[in-house]
C-alpha cells in the first residue's frame, strides 16, 4: 500500500525558500515517477515538477522552470520540492503524486497515488 506524507509546507514572503518533503512508503520505488502538483482555489490541479525514482531527468511546468528543484533521497525515501524566489501566485495546495509507470505525463490523472497535500502561502 502505498503511502505519500507531505510537509514542509506554510506562509513566505515574496522572494522567500520553501522545501517540501514527500515522504513514501509501501513499496519500492525504483520503477515510480514522483511529482509535485498543485492547486490553487479555484482552478485546476496543474503539473509542477517530476522525476522517475530511479534517477535521471527532471521534468518541470514553465512557471517552476528555473526557481523549482525536485529532488529525492533513497535512503530517507523521500522526494524533496526546493521551491526559491517564491512569488504570490505560487499560492496553492501541493501534492505529492506517484504512478509505477516510466509512462505519464503532466495529466493528474496518469498518477494514481497521491498525498494529502500541504499547504503554500506566498504573501505580496
Amino acid at each position: 500500500q502505498v503511502q505519500l506524507v507531505e510537509s514542509g509546507g506554510g506562509l513566505v514572503q515574496a522572494g522567500g525558500s520553501l522545501r517540501l518533503s514527500c515522504a513514501a512508503s509501501g513499496q519500492s520505488f525504483s520503477s515510480y515517477a514522483v511529482a509535485w502538483f498543485r492547486q490553487a482555489p479555484g482552478k485546476e490541479r496543474e503539473f509542477v515538477a517530476a522525476m522517475y525514482w530511479s534517477g535521471g531527468s527532471t521534468y518541470y511546468a514553465a512557471s517552476a522552470k528555473g526557481r523549482f528543484t525536485i529532488s529525492r533521497d533513497n535512503a530517507e525515501n523521500t522526494v524533496y520540492l526546493q521551491m526559491n524566489s517564491l512569488k504570490p501566485e505560487d499560492t496553492a495546495v501541493y501534492y505529492c503524486a506517484a504512478v509505477r509507470s516510466h509512462n505519464y505525463n503532466s495529466n493528474p490523472a496518469s498518477f494514481g497515488y497521491w498525498g494529502q497535500g500541504t499547504q503554500v502561502t506566498v504573501s505580496s
